[in-house]
């Protein structure tokens, strides 16, 4: 029997989406198809068994692009997709964010959301469809989840701002905004902008959350209409007077711990000491299972969060005594390695990144393979986050998706200020290594970033500088932080990262641990921002105030010519050698783009000097008039051919060696010698004629072209055609021209031979 199948439409800006269910995937929990145009997400979400002896909710969210959405074939030796690429891993962590936040207190069963592209077309672009058809296969599903969710993006295009704006209209926005949101409230925003205002930011916010409706608004509908009965599972949820009791014990001594000087390894250290002293206690009192040992830590955690809670919200105390709104000391250093490229060292508090530049050729730009239709990409950002980072042990690996993540952050806070490649030819690598992190260390990468372009010598059109704000909420109740610690990140309700310039917002991110926050405490939330943003960057450049006029002695100085379209391959050669040949003998690396534009890179001038010379030379077209040092590369008794460029050469007649009578070719050049000439004419067939005698002479091209053809008039009239200008005959010995015709020495205008040509 065939399956049937359940569609669902509405409206997202001014574009269709609908979903399918019932058709494909039935035995998951839930399943949908969302579409777009002709861009297509599958999703599917499944419940699994509890995961004993846990204290978190074990939600896993994957996003596996397919390369036959697009009609492509994957690039990788195997021809088959390999590990998730790096957007893969973003989009999976994008539609993570907003979904965890929903999920029941106390869950710990596992929970799989699995999402596929199934077409892709050039218009609509798939992130935000994930986070929707993610939202409506839990919401259909028998997954207890308090949703729906909502995502959008928003643009700025021409002045305007535009929702579901396609792929093509995001190319001209100077703005680029995710929202993902209940009914009632913002739950992530994942920005990137071209230096826009708090205030436009804030009402592209408030048009996000009013867009989401209409879809938020059909999932309920799905739900009601189609949505399996949610399973009854049990919840890890906390005695409440167990967690009372851990309070009243231990209030009074994590309060004195509080109003200690601060340091992170004094406050984590006390506060592992009080927990000790707790669960020793506890001991005396009973025989502590497994079980009620961690139902004891549970409720020693749950205690100590509100009391840091309640200091914060009640009394404006943070743990380490800092007002609400105040920065941690700022120190930064740059030129910290004398071979890197740029390098720069940004401490805030107890958080520290050392960030190092690296300046490359066009071709070593990132060959991407995806769905998105980029090709390539000259500017990377990578962020490591070593464990003796935090004082931990841990096995070491690959790239975390936190780590993807957050250098993607980095990238896109400083991408709107990178030169364009035009001015400035060069492939950028940045790499953020954490040192030490005790709060925001993906915005220390971007105030790390900033000084390492400086030093480096990069043309940023505007350092950026970048600052993690959160949230304490209790009820209407709320205290906004500024530059938060790893505890108040910990405990809070909100992560919320902004960068930018003086002169508007370049990147910004939120991480909601509640059901969300309002637009009013967002726009709060950013003002403050802004003020941070400004303190954090006066120090900077205090350190550094401006790119350095040049670029340091070792890194490689990148200059371009440009050159016809159809010379290309005569720079490459049969099988590259020209090119290869052209590296090595001038100590240079050199790139070409399709538009003919020729980069050349360099540490020494002279290489770049020799290296751009030989490529004009090989790419050159001769003209007439033009003045040219080549090469004898054969001699005839009526001439000698001289290679003025490589693969070109031209014909000096025996007349216009000189300005004497030259008796033989020879008695002026041999094959091999140097001759500088002039071009006198180019035939109709490209066959040039050239001429030494009109250097000598100081003659025009014209000039020595009359010349040239009055001799060739005489010499088909009998006489040779070595007489000068005023027609006198300079002959010497016997008159070798008057011989017959029929003699192939002899002077039938012997410059009428073919000629040579390359």
């Amino acid at each position: 029997m065939k399956p049937e199948a359940k569609y669902y439409s509405t409206t997202l800006g001014n574009k269709e989406v609908s979903f399918e269910t019932g058709r494909i995937a039935r035995l998951a929990g839930g399943s949908v198809i969302l579409r777009q145009g002709d861009s297509m997400m599958f999703a599917a979400a499944t419940l699994g068994e509890a995961r004993e002896g846990t204290d978190f909710f074990p939600l896993t969210v994957a996003y596996e692009e397919r390369m036959y959405a697009g009609g492509k074939i994957p690039g990788s030796f195997f021809r088959r997709e390999g590990r998730p690429s790096t957007e893969s891993t973003l989009i999976a962590r994008l539609t993570d964010r907003p979904l965890r936040p929903l999920f029941p207190e106390g869950m710990r069963n596992e929970v799989q959301v699995i999402l596929m592209s199934i077409s892709a077309d050039d218009e609509n672009a798939l992130d935000m469809m994930a986070i929707n058809a993610a939202s409506a296969s839990l919401m259909i599903s028998d997954i207890p989840f308090g949703g729906p969710v909502g995502a959008v993006r928003i643009g700025f295009v021409n002045g305007n701002l535009v929702v579901n704006p396609t792929i093509k209209e995001m190319e001209e926005s100077s703005l680029d905004l995710r929202v993902a949101g209940t009914k009632d409230a913002i739950l992530m925003v994942e920005a990137g902008a071209n230096e826009v205002t708090e205030v436009l930011m804030v009402e592209a916010l408030q048009l996000a959350h009013e867009s989401i409706q209409p879809i938020i608004a059909l999932q309920e509908q799905m739900a009601a209409e189609v949505g399996k009965t949610k399973q009854d599972i049990s919840y890890d949820v906390l005695d409440q007077s167990l967690v009372k009791a851990a309070y009243d014990r231990v209030h009074d001594r994590l309060t004195n711990l509080l109003d200690q000087p601060y340091s992170k390894e004094n406050l984590y250290g006390g506060i592992a000491r009080i927990q000790e002293e707790y669960l020793a206690e506890m001991a005396q009192e009973q025989e502590l299972t497994p079980e009620l040992t961690l139902a004891y830590k549970q409720a020693y955690g749950e205690a100590e969060k509100q009391i840091i809670r309640q200091r914060i919200l009640n009394e404006g105390k943070r743990p380490d005594n800092r007002k609400v709104y105040e920065v941690r000391e700022i120190s930064s250093e740059v030129d910290i390695s004398p071979r890197a490229h740029g390098s720069g060292l940004f401490t805030r508090g107890e958080t520290q990144v050392l960030t190092f530049a690296t300046l490359g050729t066009p071709k070593e730009a990132q060959e991407l393979d995806n769905l998105n239709g980029m090709d390539s990409k000259r500017y990377m950002h990578h962020y490591n986050f070593p464990p003796f980072s935090t004082g931990e042990t841990r096995r070491m690996g690959g790239q975390s998706r936190r780590e993807i993540g957050h250098g993607a952050l980095a990238e896109r806070a400083l991408e709107p200020v990178i030169p364009d490649e035009k001015s400035f030819p060069y492939t950028l690598r940045l790499v953020s290594e954490v040192m030490a992190s005790n709060g925001s260390s993906s915005m220390a990468s971007v105030c790390g970033s900033t000084l390492a372009l400086m030093d480096c010598g990069v043309p940023i059109s505007a350092p950026v500088s970048g600052v993690a704000m959160g949230l304490i909420k209790e009820g209407d109740k709320y205290a906004i932080l500024t530059d938060i610690l790893g505890t108040e990140d910990h405990l809070g309700d909100m992560d919320f990262k902004v960068a930018g310039t003086r002169n508007g917002i370049t990147a910004l991110q939120m991480d909601i641990k509640i059901a969300g926050i309002t637009p009013q405490i967002m726009g709060e939330a950013l003002q403050r921002a802004q003020d941070a943003r400004f303190y954090i960057l006066d120090k900077m450049l205090e350190t550094i105030s401006a790119p350095r006029p040049s670029l340091k002695p070792h890194v490689p100085r990148i200059e371009s010519v440009k050159v016809p379209v159809d010379k290309i391959g005569a720079i490459i050669g049969p099988g590259g050698k020209n090119i290869r040949a052209l590296q090595e003998e001038t100590n240079t690396k050199i790139d070409i783009d399709d538009d003919g534009t020729v980069y050349i890179a360099s540490t020494d001038g002279v290489g770049f000097e020799e290296a751009r010379d030989r490529i004009l030379s090989l790419t050159e077209t001769p003209e007439i008039g033009r003045i040219y040092t080549g090469k004898c590369v054969r001699v005839a008794e009526f001439g000698a051919f001289i290679e003025i460029l490589p693969g070109v050469d031209g014909l000096v007649h025996i007349s216009q060696l000189s300005t004497e009578r030259v008796g033989k070719v020879e008695d002026v050049v041999n094959v091999g010698d140097e001759l500088t000439v002039m071009i006198i004419d180019i035939g109709p067939d490209g066959k040039i004629r050239l001429s030494r005698q009109a250097l000598l002479e100081g003659w025009s091209a014209e000039e020595a072209r009359e010349q040239d053809n009055a001799n060739r008039s005489k010499s088909s009239g009998g006489n040779r055609g070595g007489g000068d200008r005023r027609g006198g005959d300079r002959r010497s010995g016997g008159d070798r021209d008057r011989r017959p015709s029929g003699d192939r020495h002899s002077g039938g205008d012997r410059d009428r031979r073919p000629r040579r040509e390359k």
